[in-house]
């Protein structure tokens, strides 16, 4: 009952946590370690799990979605095969194998979101907006292109262990487009969804055993009712404070990973 009591506020923590900044994993995966469960099947059980604090968080966030229907066609079936991919690579490579580069890539996301509200005024002040720089509709299609190779590098990383993936979206977005932070946010959410749930039906497919579902029902459980309050509670957060908060967190995260090993 311990256990399962831990991991089931662990999946509520890690549902809002993800809705508002990312790094959710780092919340449940760690736990469920701590429970006993072996890499591999904390890993998959863990993705699973959060794909229904997914749903409802971006659920809570589809009013700024919908201003970017046209771009979401090229960037979600980006994301999509990041997923797949990633996804296949955590079942052949060794357990291991992550340690060695998220810390890296959330060290780099974290300087995007830092950087680059400065780096958006700095290309600003120096390209016309329909040369490069602007909102995601009005993004030259080279530039656009750009994103989604982006959104795929990522949707692999995700697919693969997924800490701080939405860090580094939010972080990929800050530098290449201006869009505002909530918007940004909300097509965080919807990415990040795609890849945990095509990671999901790949695990299933190709290693249906490599799931616990008493971790994937007290994760889901979880992670559901945090995505509807992170929603909620995200919605009314200003831009700056936002992105204080995923500073905190991604270095919170970056911390636990150089710790834990």
């Amino acid at each position: 009952m311990t256990a399962a009591l831990a991991i089931l506020v662990a999946g509520f923590w890690a549902g809002m946590i993800n809705v508002v900044v990312g790094s959710g994993t780092l919340v449940t995966f760690p736990t469920l370690l701590l429970f006993g469960y072996p890499p591999l099947v904390a890993n998959v059980s863990n993705n699973i799990g959060l794909v229904g604090g997914g749903i409802t968080g971006t659920f809570g966030y589809r009013h700024e979605l919908g201003e970017h229907r046209r771009e979401l066609r090229s960037l979600l079936p980006a994301a999509v095969l990041g997923g797949i991919t990633g996804a296949l690579l955590l079942l052949v490579l060794p357990d291991d194998a992550f340690r060695t580069i998220v810390p890296a890539l959330i060290a780099i996301g974290l300087c995007m979101v830092v950087w680059g509200p400065a780096l958006q005024r700095r290309a600003a002040r120096g390209r016309d907006t329909t040369a490069g720089y602007g909102r995601l509709a009005t993004l030259s299609r080279p530039r656009l292109g750009t994103v989604a190779g982006g959104v795929y590098l990522l949707g692999i990383y995700g697919g693969y262990f997924g800490a701080a993936q939405g860090v580094l979206i939010v972080g990929l977005m800050s530098v290449l487009t201006s869009e505002d932070l909530q918007s940004i946010t909300a097509l965080k959410n919807l990415l990040t969804t795609g890849v945990n749930a095509i990671a999901a039906v790949t695990f299933l497919i190709v290693s249906p055993g490599s799931a616990d579902w008493t971790a994937v029902l007290l994760v889901a459980a979880g992670a559901t009712a945090g995505g509807i309050v992170g929603a909620r509670f995200g919605r009314r957060l200003p831009p700056l404070l936002l992105r204080a908060l995923i500073v905190v967190i991604g270095v919170a995260a970056l911390l636990r990973l150089l710790i834990l090993g």
